[in-house]
């Protein structure tokens, strides 16, 4: 009998290495999770090679990709140029498995994109399903795909979890939950967790990620809105609803606790982030032995030689996120006449809030 590895995201900055450094002497760490694509340009340091080395020939590796986008609608050279890397890094270091985010950037400078969210229809369904074949070809590993934390309606919101679970089912792929992004949907639009949670295919979640993030002020002064920030605390909220989100992932293997690494040279936030990780691994303790017997995966491949395509929608992302970029007002946002995209149904924070990651993130 065994129970879920904890693990983090490892970053590279100084601050988080020394962090963490405690943790790793006393062998806390049951496992470390890598975002492999965000150093394919840059060669790593002699320290960082070592330790992600170290997991991996110890299979306790998990690969996190954050560029490929699964959902642009137009088949691209880069997306292309990533899969030939993604089998370099994986010949030349063992990964459990590999993971992307639900979303599409395509933005011209992707490396600095976020993820938005798309509307469930047959047509994205399917260009995600042959991204996702595209990925799994190129590793021999299982891909899982992570849900999103920012969505623009309650509509989104409702019908990620049935997406995600059609999504993932050709390659008998699996599932990331992250909780705080279900604590961030909660938030932003008035649902319970557990009624977000029980519409996800629980049977398929391999890995949880565990956050904390930050208050946005409202621009129409209500509520703030929640962002998924990576710069604080796990929410008590999310810590004490642990444990019975554990009893329901029957097929759990790891739970990832995820910090960006330039937040914590305090010395209190070290402190709050070591007391989290204790909180975590008592809870993980004293949760219920899951049998050893894993479920068999077997790999699916076949994808077709030519990618989905649709320009009509290829068309409306590039207008979706210029205009998200250029602030264009809520009501031109909400009034334009796309054709998959529903912006009439759209919440006028989300959009406001959609401006403004874009605005920081997505630069032209």
């Amino acid at each position: 009998m065994s129970k879920p590895l904890l693990g983090l995201s490892m970053m590279p900055e100084a601050d988080f290495v020394s962090a963490i450094l405690p943790l790793l002497q006393n062998n806390s760490v049951d496992v470390l999770e890598w975002s492999f694509d965000t150093f394919y340009d840059v060669i790593e340091p002699e320290w960082l090679s070592g330790l992600l080395d170290f997991y991996a020939d110890n299979n306790r590796l998990l690969g996190h990709g954050v560029y490929y986008s699964l959902f642009d609608a137009r088949w691209n050279e880069r997306q292309g140029i990533w899969l030939k890397k993604l089998k370099k890094e994986c010949a030349n270091r063992k990964y459990n498995h590999i993971t992307e985010h639900f979303g599409f950037m395509n933005t011209e400078n992707f490396h600095q994109g976020v993820p938005l969210p798309v509307p469930m229809h047959p047509l994205t369904l399917q260009i995600g399903k042959d991204r996702l074949k595209r990925l799994q070809d190129a590793v021999e590993i299982p891909v899982g795909v992570e849900n999103l934390a920012f969505s623009f309606s309650i509509d989104d919101v409702k019908e990620q979890g049935v997406f995600l679970d059609q999504l993932v089912e050709d390659i008998e792929g699996f599932l990331i939950l992250d909780l705080h992004n279900i604590y961030c949907q909660s938030c932003n639009f008035g649902v319970s967790m557990q009624e977000i949670i029980k519409l996800y295919p629980l049977e398929k979640v391999k890995e949880i990620h565990l956050s904390g993030g930050s208050w946005q002020e409202s621009a129409y002064a209500k509520k703030p809105v929640r962002r998924d920030t990576h710069d604080d605390r796990i929410p008590d909220e999310i810590v004490e609803m642990l444990p019975e989100v554990l009893s329901q992932c029957q097929n759990l293997e790891y739970i990832v606790i995820e910090r960006l690494g330039h937040t914590l040279s305090a010395e209190s936030d070290k402190l709050f982030f070591f007391a989290d990780f204790n909180r975590v691994k008592e809870i993980i303790s004293k949760s219920e032995d899951r049998s050893e017997d894993k479920k068999v995966w077997n790999r699916r491949i076949g994808v077709d030689s030519k990618p989905v395509e649709d320009m009509v929608l290829y068309d409306e992302q590039i207008k979706l996120t210029k205009m998200l970029f250029d602030e264009s007002s809520v009501a031109k946002v909400k009034n334009e006449a796309f054709q998959y995209f529903k912006p009439e149904n759209w919440d006028e924070e989300m959009i406001m809030t959609a401006q403004q990651i874009i605005k920081k993130w997505n630069p032209y």
